[in-house]
C-alpha cells in the first residue's frame, strides 16, 4: 500500500515515531479514525430512523409491493 503525506505532517511522523514503531502507529491511528467515522455513522443512522418525516416516506415506500424487473432476469439464454 502506498499513500502520500503533505509534507509537514511526514517531516512530524518522522521525528516523532520511532521507524520500527511506524506501521504499528499508522495502524492504530487508522483504526481509532475508522471507529469514529463509524460510530458517527452508526448515530446518524439511529437520529434519522427516529425522523418521523422518514418513518413515513420508509412506510410509503414499504407499501410498493410490485416486483421492478431487472432486464437481465427475463433475458434468454445464449
Amino acid at each position: 500500500m502506498t499513500f502520500s503525506l503533505p509534507q509537514p505532517l511526514a517531516e512530524r511522523f518522522v521525528r516523532r515515531v520511532a521507524p520500527r514503531q511506524r506501521s504499528k502507529y499508522v495502524a492504530a491511528a487508522l483504526e481509532q479514525s475508522l471507529r469514529r467515522r463509524e460510530a458517527a455513522l452508526v448515530r446518524a443512522c439511529q437520529l434519522a430512523n427516529q425522523d418521523p418525516e422518514a418513518a413515513a416516506i420508509e412506510r410509503e415506500m414499504d407499501a410498493f409491493q410490485d416486483r421492478i424487473e431487472e432486464p437481465w432476469d427475463e433475458s434468454p439464454p445464449r
